[in-house]
């Protein structure tokens, strides 16, 4: 078979997929002639030469120029999802809708417990400053999960998304602000928690 591969030309192949998956680039002629145990180039060149002919390689002229194998790109896609970030969250509840997506952001799927349940939110304000929240913060927030009192939630209370502390007491449920200039929240007609903030980004300028 033309594109059947030596022994030796699957050991390069394992070698520079193992490689681009552990460091995210391709391995020079040296670290590839150093797996193999040989002195010369040459030797590396022709088994590279003989993968890029029968197709299982894609290079060029520089140092590390091997492209991104199919095998490692779909393992590393497989290994991420997209998570949208939500300029707003209509009434019942957070969805991927073109009109409501300001952006996407990409996490590791063993991250998250329920990635399709999962969203971000940009802070606005300052009420949650005493937890580390500031405005500008986004805040990944998982659908799926319950609220517990002290959990911090992304919630529409009457018609209007906020981020606060969710607090289930014996005669209501409110949230409340973590900065003492602000008061408690009691819904006038309607508190729908929306998320459970699992993580916060924060970009540094």
């Amino acid at each position: 078979m033309e594109n059947s591969l030596t022994p030796r030309q699957t050991d390069v192949i394992n070698f520079i997929e193992e490689y681009q998956l552990e460091y995210g680039g391709s391995p020079t002629l040296k670290e590839i002639r150093k797996h193999l145990s040989v002195n010369s180039d040459n030797s590396v060149l022709k088994h590279l030469k003989a993968l890029v002919k029968k197709g299982y390689i894609e290079k060029d002229d520089t140092p590390r120029g091997i492209k991104l194998l199919d095998s490692v790109r779909k393992k590393l896609q497989a290994a991420t999802i997209s998570v949208p970030v939500l300029g707003f969250i209509p009434a019942g509840g957070p969805v991927a809708m073109e009109e409501y997506v300001d952006d996407t952001i990409s996490f590791d799927l063993d991250e998250l417990k329920h990635p399709q349940d999962c969203f971000c939110l940009r802070v606005t304000g300052d009420s949650m400053i005493n937890v580390g929240i500031f405005e500008g913060d986004l805040v990944l927030a998982d659908a799926k999960l319950v609220p517990k009192t002290g959990d911090i939630v992304v919630a529409l209370v009457d018609g209007g998304n906020t981020v606060k502390t969710y607090v289930k007491g014996k005669d209501a449920t409110y949230l409340r602000a973590e900065n003492p200039a602000y008061e408690d929240i009691y819904p006038e007609e309607q508190l729908q928690v929306q998320g459970v903030v699992i993580k916060l980004i924060r970009d540094y300028f």
